[in-house]
């Protein structure tokens, strides 16, 4: 090997030990729940009554319904009144228990 070349090497094979690894794939930790649906059905979400209106409640039940978002509704809160087939209202008392799971 030629005595030039052995520096030159060196260098090269710190500057590979410098680089960065490329960053890790993210990793999905939500169990196997299928994608926002569409249409609302509040049947299979009755089950989340007497829950706490916790994010991972609010979703479990959204999931059931199969609807495409949920909101919460606290008592007295205001709400616009318009009917979307794809929503879960969730009516919550003053704990912040549902109390009431309905499509619209």
């Amino acid at each position: 090997m030629h005595p030039r070349l052995i520096p030159a090497l060196a260098a090269a094979a710190l500057l590979a030990a410098c680089a960065s690894p490329p960053p890790p794939a993210p990793i999905d930790v939500r169990p196997n729940i299928p994608p926002p649906g569409g249409r609302c059905d509040a049947g299979p979400a009755q089950s989340a009554i007497g829950q706490n209106s916790t994010a991972r409640n609010v979703e479990a039940a959204r999931v059931a319904a199969g609807a495409r978002m949920a909101r919460t509704i606290r008592p007295g809160q205001m709400v616009t009144k318009e009917y979307d087939a794809e929503r879960l209202n969730l009516d919550v008392d003053a704990s912040g228990r549902i109390v009431a799971a309905r499509c619209g």
